[in-house]
C-alpha cells in the first residue's frame, strides 16, 4: 500500500484546483448559493457563501484523507494490496465527483445557467459506472464494498456479491446518463426506485450464497457451539 507522487500528484492537483476555482468566483459570488435542487432542478436549499463556495474542496480534503487511512486502520488490511491500484482509482473518482460540483457551482456563480439535476445525474450515473466496473475486483474488508454480514463472513459471498453489484452498478449508472438530458421525472423516479431495489436484491443475494457457502456454515456453527 505505497504512495508516492505518482498515485498523489491527479488527487491533490484537483483538490488544488477546486480551491482556486472556489477564489476565483469569491467576487462574484452571491451571499447565498444553492447546495440542493429539487427533482425540477429548482433551488429547495441554500448556504452561505463560504461552504456554497468552500463546502466541496474541504469535503474533498476530508475525502482524501479518510480514504488514504483506513486502509491501514482495516482489520482486513492484508486484503487492499490485491486491490490497490484500484482502490486509488476509486479514490480519485469520488475526488472527481466533487471537482465535478464544484465546476458547476462556479459555472452558476459565473452566471451561466446550469440544469443542476441533469448534472448530477449525470455525474452520479459516472460515478456508478466506474465503481461499477471495479466492484468484481475489491477483496474482503471491512470499509470499502458490499459489506453485509454474510459477505463479510463468506468469501464466496463477498466475490459473487460484488461480482454482480458490479454489473447493477453499471446499468444503473448508464441509465441515469441516458435519461438526465431528457428530464423526465418519471425516469428519475423509477431509476431510483430501481437503485433501492438492487440494493436491497444484493443484500438478500449476499445471505442466499452464504447460506449455500460450507465453509463459511459450518465456521459459523463452530462459532455458535464455543
Amino acid at each position: 500500500m505505497k504512495l508516492s507522487w505518482r498515485t498523489e500528484i491527479l488527487p491533490a492537483t484537483c483538490i488544488i484546483a477546486m480551491f482556486i476555482l472556489a477564489i476565483i468566483a469569491w467576487p462574484n459570488a452571491p451571499e447565498s448559493i444553492p447546495i440542493h435542487w429539487d427533482i425540477s432542478g429548482e433551488p429547495d436549499n441554500y448556504a452561505g457563501k463560504f461552504f456554497g463556495l468552500f463546502g466541496a474542496p474541504l469535503i474533498a480534503v476530508g475525502v482524501y484523507i479518510l480514504l488514504t487511512v483506513l486502509p491501514r486502520l482495516d482489520p482486513r488490511k492484508e486484503n487492499y494490496p490485491k486491490f490497490w491500484g484500484k482502490y486509488l482509482v476509486i479514490r480519485t473518482v469520488v475526488i472527481l465527483i466533487l471537482v465535478a460540483i464544484t465546476v458547476v457551482t462556479f459555472l452558476w456563480v459565473m452566471g451561466i445557467d446550469i440544469n443542476m439535476t441533469v448534472a448530477v445525474f449525470m455525474i452520479v450515473g459516472l460515478l456508478l459506472i466506474v465503481i461499477g466496473n471495479y466492484m468484481g475486483k475489491l477483496r474482503p474488508t471491512w470499509f470499502v464494498g458490499i459489506r453485509s454480514p454474510w459477505t463479510l463472513s463468506s468469501e464466496e459471498s463477498w466475490n459473487k456479491t460484488h461480482r454482480l453489484g458490479g454489473w447493477l452498478f453499471v446499468i444503473i449508472g448508464l441509465g441515469m446518463v441516458i435519461a438526465a438530458p431528457f428530464q423526465e421525472k418519471i425516469a428519475f423516479y423509477i431509476l431510483g426506485g430501481f437503485g433501492a431495489a438492487f440494493i436491497l436484491f444484493l443484500y438478500v443475494y449476499s445471505y442466499l450464497v452464504w447460506k449455500r457457502d460450507p465453509g463459511a456454515r459450518s465456521a459459523s456453527t463452530r462459532i455458535n457451539r464455543d
